[in-house]
């Protein structure tokens, strides 16, 4: 058997017979319960508030201070928080690092329930882009949010929800039914990713079994159910791998592992003048265009607000926004050892020897020099491994929310994260030490 995670109430945490420090905690915390972008703000807000963050409202009047910490909530799956250093003055630094709250999966669709003879199913959709193939036969969690009546239809009660047990399943076909599937086999979506809820007796002719399953967890009538959105989620817990436990496999380290690092950084992070933020967006999965994507004004827009309620000038305002930095926090993609070929024959980052720094001349990662040249320095002073990523000359990459980010605040940007293998499955692979070396980059960043 695998060492599971187990989340003690001493707010410790054991694997196997061993104790891992706070720190780690918050990481596997973040990992075992951010399991939809609603729940990471829950998780990132809780812990905010426990080190001392004041909550903000976008709809009420501000008052900020000067060596004060702050966060608002937008839409419940967008996040910022900031610090303002004690000697705060208005030509400081702005120091921001942003990461995504989404991964790929499957989203259930409205009206979902149907059957198939005896089978109650459920209508999904693919959500980014997954591996597919990863998510077949495993028990799968439901998480998301779903829309109530209310006595005032401008303000549905909103509900945060994540199923304590496995709901769905997708099964694959039998090897004796599918002769060519370990030789690839193209899925259908429609088809092949239609999961099993449930059995139907034979004289029951309803087919809304996953809007009673959800009602009844919520403890109300599912005729007051008006909306959702649910994804799905893969129910396994971190666990590190290993004689010596240099691996950590777990679901959703694209992308809780940088929320984890810009987290604990604004926490952590020491810096006495300046304003630190992070920034933490939906919808990168899916390309970042929407009211809580890094390709809306939201950043623009919150950066002006607050140096705007600290008496900066509309000259100081527009000089201070554009001598910031931004770092884009993303995972990296490892080389993988029965696959070199696929990585740049120069540039090979491999799991356990430090963060990443991301690089692409077509700007699909928002890096130059300069901004190289700044988090290197700052690794060398702080005796942090670091390496670099670039794609190989012949393969389109991906990309992240820096370069979308950076056009609309166009300031000095670099694209850093830790690397990892199997990126995009239901269960993906890091190295131990790389997300040490990236949260004390964020720190340093956010405390020099």
């Amino acid at each position: 058997m695998y060492k599971s995670v187990i989340i003690l109430e001493v707010n410790i945490i054991k694997i196997g017979e061993k104790y891992y420090n706070m720190d780690e905690q918050l990481l596997i915390n973040l990992l075992q319960n951010a399991v939809s972008p609603f729940a990471c703000i829950e998780t990132v807000s809780t812990q905010l508030k426990k080190n001392g963050f004041e909550k903000l409202e976008y709809s009420k009047s501000w008052e900020i201070l000067p060596g004060r910490k702050y966060y608002v909530e937008h839409h419940g799956t967008a996040l910022f928080a900031f610090t303002i250093g004690r000697d705060y003055k208005a030509n400081d630094m702005i120091r921001i690092a942003a990461a995504h709250t989404d991964y790929p999966c499957m989203r259930i669709k409205p009206n979902c329930d149907f059957k198939t003879d005896v089978y109650a199913q459920v209508n999904l959709e693919v959500y980014g882009g997954p591996i597919l193939n990863t998510w077949f036969d495993r028990p799968l969690g439901v998480a998301g949010r779903v829309a109530l009546k209310s006595a005032d239809p401008f303000s549905p009660k909103m509900v945060t929800y994540v199923s304590k047990k496995p709901v769905i399943i997708i099964p694959n076909l039998a090897i004796h039914m599918n002769r060519d599937v370990n030789n690839g086999v193209a899925i259908n979506n429609q088809i092949d990713l239609m999961p099993i809820i449930d059995l139907i007796p034979d004289e029951q002719k309803s087919t809304d079994y996953f809007i009673s399953f959800i009602a009844d967890e919520l403890g109300i009538d599912k005729n007051d159910i008006i909306d959702f959105e649910l994804n799905t989620y893969c129910m396994e817990l971190p666990v590190y791998v290993g004689p010596k436990e240099t691996l950590l496999s777990s679901p959703r380290l694209d992308n809780q592992t940088s929320v984890y690092a810009l987290l604990s950084s604004i926490i952590d992070g020491t810096r006495g003048d300046g304003i630190n933020m992070i920034a933490l967006f939906d919808h990168e999965e899916i390309g970042s265009s929407s009211k809580q994507g890094a390709g809306s004004i939201l950043l623009h827009d919150m950066l002006r607000r607050i140096l705007r309620l600290l008496n900066n000038s509309d000259e100081q305002i527009e000089g201070s926004m554009y001598d910031s930095i931004l770092l884009s926090v993303d995972v990296a993609h490892a080389m993988h050892p029965n696959h070199i070929s696929k990585m740049d024959i120069t540039n090979k980052p491999v799991l356990g020897k430090g963060f990443c720094i991301k690089e692409a001349c077509s700007q699909s990662y928002a890096t130059d020099s300069e901004v190289v040249s700044i988090v290197c320095q700052i690794c060398e002073r702080n005796h942090i491994p670091y390496q670099r990523f670039v794609n190989r000359s012949d393969v389109r990459g991906g990309g992240t929310l820096g370069s979308i980010a950076s056009t609309l605040l166009p300031v000095k940007t670099v694209d850093i994260g830790v690397p990892i293998l199997a990126m995009h499955s239901a269960n993906e692979v890091m190295g131990k030490q790389d997300i040490t070396s990236l949260r004390e980059f964020i720190t340093a960043f956010f405390s020099l």
